[in-house]
């Protein structure tokens, strides 16, 4: 650009001045070439030879450095302080899960308990059934039982007929008033006549047992 600017400033002052100060100004744009030149060279060594230490360039280059190092140092703070957080955040989801557990653990131990107990009382309740079952009926009621299936109940006795052992009697039904007569070894209502004598009456045998009809009844 230097350079230009005095070519121009010669070509002017040739215009204005004529050939009487051409060479003059020949030598002058020589002259200030290599001014230009020297001062290009010298600049350039200058700078090869530009000590940097302790010199503005230097400690804007350092500071930026530790401005970079003090941004990294926060941003690894902050990943710490993350890091922790997280760790936290994860015992306390141990923690809440290992709770969990031992609820479902001690819940599943009482249900079982439950359950333990109530077959424990369901076994009980059967063996108590299977008591009632297996109980014989009572006395009273047996007899109470018989007493209603007894042939006193049903007949009585009008009167013994016959000889020895051609004995022969009869038999009045209370519902009805119907007479019947019967003999040794026939049947009456599921009773066989064992024996009839004017003594003792009607003896009859049902399942191994024996009952008496009488006159008086």
């Amino acid at each position: 650009m230097f350079k230009k600017l005095m070519f121009f400033i010669c070509l002017g002052l040739i215009s204005m001045g004529g050939n009487n100060y051409a060479f003059g100004v020949e030598e002058i744009v020589e002259d200030m070439e290599s001014d230009v030149e020297l001062a290009d060279r010298v600049s350039s060594e200058a700078l090869l030879n530009y000590d940097t230490n302790g010199s503005l360039f230097e400690k804007i280059t350092v500071l930026e450095q530790e401005k970079v190092v003090a941004q990294l140092e926060k941003e690894r703070a902050q990943l710490d302080l993350d890091l922790e957080r997280l760790n936290a955040e994860r015992i306390k989801l141990q923690i809440e899960l290992d709770t969990l557990s031992g609820r479902a653990e001690q819940q599943q131990q009482e249900l079982e308990a439950a359950k333990a107990q109530l077959e424990i009382q369901t076994e009980k309740l059967k063996r108590q059934m299977n008591a009632v079952d297996e109980e014989p009926a009572p006395v009273a009621k047996a007899q109470e039982k018989k007493e209603e299936s007894s042939i006193n109940k049903k007949y009585k006795l009008i009167n013994v007929v016959g000889i020895d052992n051609q004995l022969q009697a009869t038999v009045e039904e209370v519902s009805t008033g119907q007479n019947r007569r019967i003999a040794v070894g026939k049947e009456l209502d599921g009773y066989i006549v064992k024996s009839i004598s004017l003594n003792e009456g009607i003896v009859f045998e049902k399942n191994g047992e024996t009952e008496s009809l009488n006159i008086g009844k």
